[in-house]
């Protein structure tokens, strides 16, 4: 036998097409659909523009910064100590283009009906591409409220913060064209409980806001250390208070900052995170002393509605790769989208999809009215609500939508193991589930109207005597006062699915809306793929399939 007639051993058949390069905002309609609902229409050709850069050139340079990850210098080679992090250059590719496109700055630069929306949309495209640069553009954009407090500090920083130039370069402020900024929070001893942290401040002269002050201490988590600036905590004589820490001194020296070590993470690769010590290091204080939590709250309230962008993006991008793969790949001579189960299965996770979605950017479109009474209360409930929730959902999601691929959905060539490295991150940051579920409680008690607001905005059922039903159940489940807070996970849930389900109402999709509602407050099973009968399933799957 001539085995050199042996070396082609099969032919390759059966393989699903790539996906490289599809606009991510083309593909997605009910993202489409969603901006336009949310007074964002106007932002649709910039949405386009970036649809294309997020699922081509960004998306190659994801895979890039996760095989590439940040490398910590401490030292110079002649002994000096630097305290520098190197990004692959595929990272800063990320970074310029976020900062160039306005998703740091868009709504405080560019103020207009649906500019939180607009930025919210493009940062669902960016976080789908590699969600680790997001990190420092979420705690960039979500200083602004909080250095606002601060006018002095606001006038000298804002103009950097908000412009669109990307400067990596580890420069004082004054001599870069834009900066941005981290957050230090954290302490070993305290975690959450940021009233334990044991950093100091000393001030410098007289003290007060606005003042110079030296810190001295430690934290225990500060992502993006190589941010220009960090919004952080510390305890004066009159309590936590809230601080801008520079990381260089007015006369361009290098501040007292100094990086321990980066974090091994279960995901966000692309991203580094760090432990740090101020060891003196000089900072101006941000708002009224003995405040720094109502202060830094500013910065965290956006910062969490992030979180629901983020585990958004990464829902969508898991729903889009494994509705790309059951399109094409055939088991048992029919292609899988085609097979009864599998289009149960990929229905429920549009529908996850979407209603994640919908909460989302109706979440953007109250950050754009927070002068409005009712939005104002809506946000601050459901910042909470919408963080724990969409945060919840997504590990699971993503894990059956990697399950969809079968053991290639397993393998690191495919984007789908790293989306799920990264879902539980927007769950664990800025505040774990119990923290979200207390807040709501929190909320709810000791803010008046508050309730009122949630109960208006649910309104009677639209018409659905289920949803209906289920507001019913939930006004006497918040009239019950008796271990609330041993039921705060489920009251939070049920709070969630009801307002999901009184949005898909309201957009007027009767396929989306009433499969939701059938499955989600009506039985259900217990997993993915347990739609009950009677569903238009076809159109379910059409409207979120990649429109390619």
């Amino acid at each position: 036998m001539n085995l050199q007639s042996c070396a082609e051993t099969h032919e390759v058949t059966n393989q699903v097409p790539p996906l490289d390069g599809p606009n991510l905002y083309r593909i997605d309609l009910p993202l489409q659909q969603w901006v336009q609902r949310y007074q964002a229409g106007w932002a649709q050709a910039r949405l386009d523009v970036y649809g294309a850069l997020a699922g081509g050139p960004l998306m190659q340079a994801g895979f890039l910064a996760n095989e590439n990850r940040p490398v910590f210098k401490s030292h110079d080679r002649y002994g000096h100590r630097i305290d520098l992090v190197e990004f692959h250059p595929a990272y800063h590719e990320l970074m310029r283009s976020a900062v160039e496109h306005g998703i740091p700055s868009l709504p405080w630069s560019d103020p207009q009906p649906g500019a939180q929306v607009a930025r919210a949309a493009l940062m669902y495209l960016h976080n789908q591409a590699e969600a680790g640069s997001s990190c420092p553009l979420t705690m960039t954009y979500a200083s602004v409220p909080a250095l606002r407090l601060q006018p002095d500090l606001a006038e000298r920083w804002l103009p950097k913060i908000l412009a669109r130039e990307y400067d990596p370069r580890n420069l004082p402020m004054e001599q870069k064209a834009g900066v941005t900024i981290g957050m230090a929070m954290t302490e070993k001893q305290g975690g959450t409980d940021v009233r334990a942290n044991s950093t100091r401040a000393y001030p410098v002269g007289a003290g007060g806001p606005g003042q110079t002050y030296e810190l001295v201490g430690h934290k225990w988590f500060c992502s993006a250390p190589m941010c220009d600036a960090f919004l952080t905590l510390a305890q004066t004589d009159k309590g936590l208070s809230c601080f801008l820490l520079p990381r260089h001194r007015p006369d361009g020296t290098r501040n007292q900052f100094y990086i321990q070590r980066l974090k091994n993470k279960l995901g966000n690769w692309a991203n580094a995170s760090s432990e740090v010590e101020y060891r003196g290091a000089l900072a101006w204080m941000v708002g009224e002393e003995g405040r720094g939590v109502p202060t830094i709250i500013e910065m965290v309230s956006s910062t969490r509605f992030d979180c629901m962008i983020g585990s958004s993006s990464l829902m969508r991008q898991a729903l889009t790769q494994a509705m790309h793969h059951c399109a094409h790949r055939q088991v048992g001579g029919r292609v899988l989208l085609e097979q009864p189960l599998m289009q149960n299965v990929l229905a429920d996770l549009a529908l996850e999809s979407e209603a994640a979605l919908a909460l989302t950017l109706r979440m953007g479109r109250a950050q754009d009215n927070r002068h409005d009474e009712h939005e104002d209360k809506f946000a601050r409930l459901v910042t909470a609500i919408g963080k724990y929730w969409i945060c919840k959902r997504a590990p699971n999601m993503i894990a059956e939508a990697s399950e969809c691929l079968g053991g290639a959905g397993y393998v690191e060539e495919t984007i789908l193991p790293r989306l799920y490295r990264e879902a539980p991150v927007n769950s664990i940051w800025e505040g774990s589930g119990n923290v979200q579920c207390l807040d709501v409680l929190r909320a709810l008690s000791k803010e008046p109207g508050v309730l009122e607001v949630l109960f208006a905005e649910l309104g009677d059922g639209h018409g659905d005597a289920r949803l209906k039903a289920h507001i019913r159940r939930l006004k006497a489940a918040f009239g019950d006062t008796e271990d609330i807070q041993y039921r705060a996970r489920q009251l939070t849930e049920d709070v969630a699915v009801g307002l999901q389900a009184k949005l898909l109402l309201e957009a007027g999709n009767a396929a989306v809306s009433d499969a939701f509602i059938a499955s989600r407050l009506e039985v259900h099973g217990r997993v993915y793929g347990t739609l009950p009968r009677g569903l238009d399933i076809d159109a379910l799957l059409a409207r979120s399939a990649p429109q390619l």
